[in-house]
């Protein structure tokens, strides 16, 4: 079997190695500033973590790599105008839109969009981060460089997140994991929430759409869709041609991971349909020391990312899983006094949702 190499060597490409090893699969994630030389480039095929890169000798090669899995794909996503664009040639909903190019259009942007607008960098803003949401009387605090540089959307309605994680296969074959529910704050995923059998009509929609993506695009592997719920049926909100956060919880929830998953795609391995045989739930890490008194819970499978700890950055997970969701609720509350004050709405959020 041939090696992979993940461009990236955070917490995704570390996962995706972890995923390789029972499958006999070497898995090389590499910093962007690796020397390529000292790497098994040649006979490799080649994935990333992440949507965007400097130039450097390393990014450098592999642009130039035969066997780079959808290379040219990742800055079509990686820039929100041409993804938008894309969503918009497919006819898939998603939020009113349009590039933010000149103070002068404010008026006008709030007369079709509405009183709220959520400003977004075209490219590198995630987490919360190069994101903001405005009013009329908000403009002035907009940095000026982001005229030209950030698309806005209107401010929606919506009534919860969801997000579908599929993959599609080198025959154009596609399988599909249950929408899971998400709860962001401040921008950025807290918990997760998945059962065996998502919302029928929701499913039926997030497939087609993600379906429709990753065929125009012949697409290879796992790619992420969030979108809002509304009450006309799901909004897409952003792409992620990758392995997702939002997706973590297959690693304990499903007969395969996404992880699993990427990896049989990218080396034209069978891509079954995953099983989930029970509800699961995802608690991000964030900024947060670990805390071995989490593994007492028989349920909890702590998944730890080696970072150094640092507010607002994700330095592991949680996941929870079993058919008895008594059970899983009880594990959840015991929990919350062996985290930090803030993971207690998330988790009260994830217990409800069970």
């Amino acid at each position: 079997m041939k090696p992979v190499c993940v461009l990236g060597n955070g917490q995704l490409g570390r996962m995706l190695r972890q995923a390789g090893e029972p499958l006999g699969i070497a898995v090389y994630p590499v910093g962007l500033e690796a020397n390529p030389d000292a790497l098994p480039i040649a006979g490799s095929v080649i994935t990333a973590e992440i949507e965007r890169w400097p130039e450097t000798a390393l990014t450098r090669e592999l642009a130039r790599h035969p066997a780079f899995v959808n290379r040219d794909i990742f800055p079509r996503l990686a820039d929100r105008l041409t993804q938008k664009q894309l969503l918009d040639q497919l006819n898939l909903a998603t939020a009113p839109w349009q590039l933010l190019s000149d103070k002068n259009e404010w008026p006008t942007l709030f007369n079709t969009l509405g009183e709220l607008a959520i400003v977004k960098r075209r490219t590198g803003g995630y987490d919360g981060r190069g994101q903001w949401r405005l009013r009329a009387s908000d403009i002035d605090t907009l940095p000026e460089d982001c005229y030209g540089e950030c698309i806005v959307e209107q401010g929606i309605n919506f009534s919860g997140e969801v997000s579908l994680v599929g993959a599609r296969g080198q025959d154009g074959s596609t399988v599909f994991y249950p929408l899971t529910h998400n709860l962001h704050q401040d921008g950025i995923l807290r918990t997760s929430v998945a059962f065996p059998q998502a919302d029928a009509a929701q499913q039926q929609q997030a497939e087609a759409m993600l379906n429709a993506i990753m065929h125009e695009l012949n697409y290879v592997g796992v790619m992420a869709m969030e979108c809002f719920i509304t009450p006309d049926g799901l909004l897409i909100n952003e792409l992620a041609p990758r392995v997702h956060n939002s997706g973590h919880w297959t690693q304990n929830g499903a007969s395969v991971s996404q992880f699993e998953l990427h990896l049989r795609a990218i080396l034209g391995l069978a891509l079954p349909q995953p099983v989930i045989n029970a509800p699961s739930v995802m608690i991000n890490l964030i900024g947060t020391d670990v805390n071995y008194s989490w593994l007492a819970q028989p349920l909890v499978h702590l998944h730890w990312y080696d970072k150094e700890v640092r507010p607002g950055r994700k330095v592991g997970h949680l996941n929870l899983t079993d058919s008895n969701q008594e059970r899983l609720k009880a594990a959840l509350a015991a929990l919350v006094p062996q985290l930090p004050a803030d993971y207690a709405s998330g988790i009260t959020w994830a217990v409800e949702k069970l």
